[in-house]
């Protein structure tokens, strides 16, 4: 049997690989569509129809996406948020929504630690001064003995924390929704973190729970000179107020790999400023993660279509229960 596929998550595409041997050993003829940025809900409607499987990146598949995708059967998320994803909407038309938890673990977690450096030193800054001939020594500050306060210690909040300790800072963590039979950083309650940390790195889910998470009463509560890094999701900041927390000098810097808008327009207020730091959300964006995240991604969507066992199914539950629905009526 002959699957249609189409590909929109862009590093899947553009990398060689594994991935692409493994979609066509089982039968994939992969249309690679990436466009230079992810794609809107009408972008995505244009192109979604008569494909089996989907591989998509950070694209908006809303309801009316799943409603012109009239022979999907998987929607295989190129990484592990799926915010994007209308999972209802999925459910009910019977299309299954895998992703690749801690496939990027390593990538996103080395570049947060990454972003903790360049504020301490002012990297960013000192190196374009000296491009243009300024030597600017702005004193930096030492990450030894400093506090790092993780919100959310899921895969990648747990590769932080223990980069952070190896660093020699003290290390905290937030998250009410944290399993095991021991934390490997002492947890506590979200006050006690913004009042605590020097530095507050954001590795949790976007949900309606956390939607702008770090607002102007919660900045408030950080200490001043505090530090924000956010390589998960731009909107669980309130940018305003981060910006104004940036402007006034009660946080010294931040960093984002996210921005609520991506690619933010060119006269977003937070480029204009020196104490913050963008990256064009590329925190997975090593050649080892790439091949992993691919491989994850590709083997989820064949075993959807080949009905087999799928550990990675996130919307599972919903799908049993509109099938149950069917059954009874």
């Amino acid at each position: 049997m002959t699957f249609r596929i189409i590909v929109t998550a862009r590093s899947f595409g553009a990398a060689s690989g594994p991935h692409h041997d493994f979609l066509r050993e089982n039968g994939c003829e992969v249309d690679l569509r990436a466009k230079a940025h992810p794609m809107s809900a009408s972008e995505l409607c244009e192109v979604i129809g008569g494909y089996d499987g989907a591989i998509l990146g950070l694209d908006t598949c809303d309801a009316s996406v799943i409603e012109r995708a009239d022979r999907l059967r998987v929607i295989s998320r190129y990484g592990s948020g799926v915010d994007q994803v209308d999972l209802d909407a999925a459910a009910r038309r019977g299309i299954a929504v895998t992703n690749t938890p801690g496939a990027n673990k390593i990538a996103v977690a080395e570049l947060a630690i990454g972003l903790i450096f360049a504020l301490a030193r002012n990297i960013p800054q000192v190196a374009c001064a000296a491009r243009q001939g300024t030597a600017r020594r702005t004193p930096g500050w030492e990450l030894t003995g400093k506090t790092l306060g993780i919100v959310g210690l899921g895969a990648i909040g747990r590769e932080v924390a223990v980069r952070g300790q190896a660093l020699g800072m003290r290390v905290i963590a937030h998250d009410p929704f944290f399993v095991g039979d021991a934390a490997p950083v002492p947890l506590v309650d979200l006050p006690t973190l913004l009042r605590e940390s020097d530095v507050i790195s954001l590795h949790c889910a976007l949900t309606p729970q956390t939607e702008r998470l770090i607002d102007a009463a919660r900045i408030a509560q950080m200490r001043d000179g505090a530090c924000v890094v956010n390589t998960a999701r731009g909107g669980l900041i309130d940018e305003e107020a981060l910006h104004g927390a940036l402007q006034s000098g009660k946080l010294l810097g931040a960093a984002a790999d996210v921005l609520r808008d991506d690619p933010p327009p060119v006269d977003h207020p937070l480029l204009a400023l020196d104490n913050f730091i963008y990256l064009p959300h590329l925190g997975a964006t090593t050649r080892e993660s790439v091949q992993r995240m691919s491989l994850m991604a590709a083997q989820n969507l064949v075993a959807v279509l080949r009905g087999d066992p799928c550990d990675y199914v996130v919307n599972a539950t919903a799908l049993k229960e509109h099938q149950s629905g069917k059954e009874q009526a």
